[in-house]
């Protein structure tokens, strides 16, 4: 029973993770927290002294199992659906996440790189060098 209760630990660090990629793939939380209960199905299932990254495997079968769905998801008729709205409480952040606006990160687009003028080699004669 102790390796189960290891490996849930190991689960529910990897959990909010994992919930996220799967809702940025399906746009339902629900469907979201489905992939990664069929995610901890499968994990209790295998034999886990063969994965030597957990994470990544992890992020692997919830991903299969997000397109899974979303092939399924094609199979029925057209619903025009809207993602669903996401509501963080700031007792659900860790303190890493709980800064203040002004100390996040920028969600702006970064800068256009352009090429610097190209300026002569030799010295300008107006310069007077």
């Amino acid at each position: 029973m102790e390796e189960t209760e290891w490996l849930a630990e190991r689960f529910e660090q990897h959990r909010p993770r994992l919930r996220a990629a799967a809702y940025r793939m399906l746009g339902s939380m629900a469907e979201a927290d489905d992939a990664v209960q069929d995610a901890w199905l499968r994990l209790c299932r295998s034999d886990t002294d063969q994965i030597d990254n957990l994470g990544g495997w992890l992020t692997t079968v919830v991903a299969r199992e997000c397109l899974h769905m979303l092939r399924s998801r094609r199979q029925r008729p057209a619903e025009s659906r809207l993602p669903e709205p996401v509501v963080i409480l700031d007792s659900d952040l860790d303190p890493e996440q709980r800064r203040r606006p002004y100390e996040r990160p920028s969600t702006r687009p970064p800068p256009v790189w352009r090429p610097r003028r190209r300026r002569s080699r030799w010295p300008s004669m107006r310069r007077g060098g």
